[in-house]
């Protein structure tokens, strides 16, 4: 018999677009046999975000879904968007929505590791060599910069062309918090800081650089470097081992994070965390998500890779529920399954044997069984 904790964690689920539902479906297989495994409960709503929301609603981010949103104590969203809504309102694209619900509940620390599991070392267009053992902590400022400056907007000129317009800035203490985030990273890992910006033509990257310098003379015992985003994406591309965890604004958090995903082999296995404030025992209200998109063109095939979607519900655990023993266990499943030659087509050689989501999904719950079971006769 399991006993259940007091304590029920309020889980909102965001099924989003595309393949989004199909790749929910295997993580909500895993919510239910924690629940039923483990001494872990959750109360579990349903809401829209992105295109599914706006198709509903009128709203990308619609009222339900911001009230539950605020209830939550984690969320996990799948991915949102595809080409049925570019015709859509600017301020009402399914994109929006994701940014409205960061901004919302003040997300403004996205965490998104790259690791290379040596059974896909094959799937990566670089060498063997270059990308062994690779693990990448990527910590991307994610409510500010470019992406949400002001002034913005397109204005209509007299000769009838257009001109569109955005803003760059940072303020030192969104420098601050997101660097405070990146240090500690760097702590728990290889005392390593790389600090990504274009200090040489931005004014905003000069506050960012200054701000980082400065934090850095009160971190003596992690190496801390900076570098100008191009080079980063040159470095990433030829050398990454070299680094370990970078701190970037949004931007180039954005690109250089999408880089890493195709270093890995694919973009289908990686999964984030966007966080608040951290609270003192070092878990935050967060969103998880797959780094991947909504992949319209697969959508209801059963070909999409649900992995970075179990991952993130692996970082959803650590990270807001100060549960790292079950995220282990997840990831441990995950490595497992992998291990054993299971290949959704995304990851699969021209010779390998591919299966369907939900037979990827059903072989991590067979190991999650065993993993549990074990856990359950050792106690």
């Amino acid at each position: 018999m399991v006993i259940k904790m007091d304590k029920t964690h309020k889980l909102l689920l965001l099924s989003g677009d595309g393949i989004g539902p199909e790749v929910m479906a295997e993580a909500e297989k895993v919510i239910e046999l924690l629940e039923k495994n483990t001494d872990i409960s959750f109360s579990i709503q349903h809401g829209l975000l992105g295109g599914c929301a706006y198709d509903q609603t009128g709203s990308p981010y619609p009222p339900e879904t911001k009230q539950m949103a605020h209830e939550a104590d984690a969320i996990l969203l799948t991915a949102i968007g595809g080409p049925m809504w570019e015709n859509a309102p600017f301020n009402k694209r399914p994109e929006q929505g994701l940014l409205d619900i960061r901004a919302d509940l003040n997300l403004f620390a996205n965490l998104r590791p790259a690791r290379v599991f040596d059974c896909l070392l094959d799937a990566s267009s670089l060498k063997n060599d270059l990308i062994k053992g690779l693990d990448i902590l990527i910590i991307r400022e994610l409510i500010g910069g470019i992406y949400f400056g002001e002034p913005r907007g397109i204005e209509n000129l007299p000769d009838g062309k257009k001109r569109g317009f955005n803003t760059a800035s940072y303020h030192t203490d969104e420098v601050t918090r997101i660097a405070k985030v990146a240090f500690a990273a760097a702590k728990r890992r290889k005392k390593q800081l790389c600090s990504i910006d274009k200090a040489n033509v931005l004014e905003s990257s000069i506050v960012w650089r200054e701000v980082v310098t400065e934090m850095a003379k009160n971190e003596p015992n992690v190496t801390t470097i900076h570098m100008y985003a191009d080079n980063a994406a040159m470095q990433l591309a030829s050398n990454p081992a070299q680094f370990d965890v970078i701190l970037a604004p949004n931007l180039a958090g954005d690109i250089l994070s999408d880089l890493a995903a195709a270093i890995t082999g694919s973009i289908g296995l990686l999964p984030s965390a966007s966080l608040s404030e951290i609270t003192e025992n070092g878990t935050a209200k967060g969103l998880y998500e797959p780094v991947h998109g909504s992949a319209p063109d697969i959508a209801g095939k059963e070909q999409a890779n649900p992995l970075a979607t179990i991952l993130s519900l692996a970082m959803l655990l650590e990270n807001s529920l100060d549960r790292k023993d079950l995220a282990q266990v997840i990831e441990d499943a995950v490595s497992a399954t992998l291990n054993d030659g299971f290949r959704t087509p995304d990851i699969a050689r021209s010779r390998e044997k591919t299966i369907t989501t939900s037979q990827m999904g059903d072989e991590v719950i067979k190991r999650l069984q065993i993993s549990l079971s074990g856990k359950r006769k050792a106690g």
